[in-house]
């Protein structure tokens, strides 16, 4: 059983065989009405597609204009390409601690950081899993105005944070599309803002800088001529991505739902299983259930890291998100680090499991895994 499988939807094969017979594969209409369907959705004023989450996050963080080397605080329970995109901004990431049950950054481990390295300009907020954190109250936390927050909303299309869609909420918010997210296209990324002058800078920086792309540029009265103004990225995305992402979009309810039930089954079926811990629910809000990710302690009886090895052995395959960034070699030499370590995340880290989750998973497949883990509770 894999850790996760892809969903598309039927009507994207028309969809791309239409592309492929126009003769024109890369940046265009497509891509246009995507961007346009996708801010429509969220009910944010623009979405500006890219091609994958990291790169949206870096370009974000160049179009706040900080001074090279600025400070941006990010949680170290992160996807190591977040914390990349930071450094390739051209700044210096400053990695928060946890707290132990949400697995995010809360206002203490926050201000703590931001206390010890002596102030940030500016802060990366990750949604880990689809479970919403506060955006605003870390901010006030890290002493940053929202004009200077991005969010890290990879796992998060779909996420509410209070009674706020995710996606409108910060200066700008970063999905990915990779093949395993919620809206799965095989890779791609989309910016959204309600800042008209930062959706233009990340129009203009996704594609070298350049003032007109080809699209446009071939268009029936456009010119050869564009000019570089700014230094930008190779991050565009394709109308063949943009076609797939259209498509499953308008199923994207239904996929949702689906993750909710499997969420919903989970729950039940584990509760009476000692020492697995159920992933958190919002007080407020609404869980995008990207991931299940539930909590190995040691009344369970078997560690972490050997139940993922038994749980192979019966075809059932998991997965941990994610290996704390303070904990790989090059972040530990390029980020500011906390003197004290990063103890929440630590402990986090070491009994963190995602279980199969996605809106392919049967009902079956659910109680084989929650069998499983009843069954070798315990042993040794």
């Amino acid at each position: 059983m894999p850790f996760t499988r892809t969903r598309i939807c039927p009507e994207v094969s028309q969809g791309v065989l239409d592309v492929l017979a126009s003769g024109w594969v890369t940046s265009g209409q497509h891509v246009v009405e995507f961007e346009r369907e996708f801010a429509a959705y969220l009910g944010v004023d623009h979405a500006v597609a890219v091609s994958s989450c990291t790169a949206a996050i870096e370009l974000s963080l160049r179009a706040l204009d900080l001074p090279p080397g600025s400070k941006v605080l990010t949680s170290t329970m992160t996807f190591c390409g977040a914390a990349s995109a930071i450094s390739h901004a051209g700044h210096v990431a400053v990695l928060a601690d946890v707290d132990e049950l949400t697995a995010m950054p809360s206002p203490e481990t926050v201000a703590a950081s931001v206390a010890e390295c002596g102030g940030v300009d500016a802060l990366l907020v990750v949604h880990l899993g689809g479970l919403p954190t506060d955006v605003r109250e870390l901010a006030a936390a890290a002493g940053v105005d929202l004009d200077h927050v991005i969010e890290d909303a990879a796992h998060a299309l779909g996420t509410r944070s209070g009674s706020a869609v995710v996606g409108t909420i910060s200066r700008a918010t970063c999905f990915s599309f990779y093949a395993t997210k919620n809206l799965p296209i095989g890779e791609g990324g989309m910016v959204t803002t309600n800042d008209a002058q930062l959706a233009a800078r990340l129009r203009e920086t996704r594609l070298h800088g350049m003032s007109a792309d080809a699209w446009r540029r071939y268009l029936p009265g456009g010119g050869w001529r564009y000019d570089v103004a700014v230094d930008g990225l190779k991050a565009n995305m394709t109308d063949v991505q943009a076609v797939i992402g259209r498509a499953q979009l308008r199923h994207f309810d239904e996929y949702q739902a689906r993750r909710a039930e499997v969420a919903d089954r989970y729950d039940g079926a584990l509760a009476a299983i000692a020492g697995i811990r159920r992933p958190p629910r919002p007080t407020t809000g609404r869980h995008a259930w990207h991931l299940y990710a539930v909590r190995v302690l040691p009344e369970y009886g078997v560690p972490r890291d050997e139940l993922i090895d038994l749980l192979r052995a019966r075809g059932i395959a998991t997965s941990v998100h994610f290996i704390p960034v303070h904990r790989l070699s090059w972040f530990r030499r390029s980020c500011v680090l906390s003197a004290g370590g990063h103890p929440g995340a630590d402990a986090v880290f070491d009994r963190t499991l995602s279980l199969p989750m996605d809106p392919v998973i049967s009902d079956a497949e659910v109680d084989m895994v929650c069998a499983a883990l009843a069954e070798l509770g315990g042993t040794q």
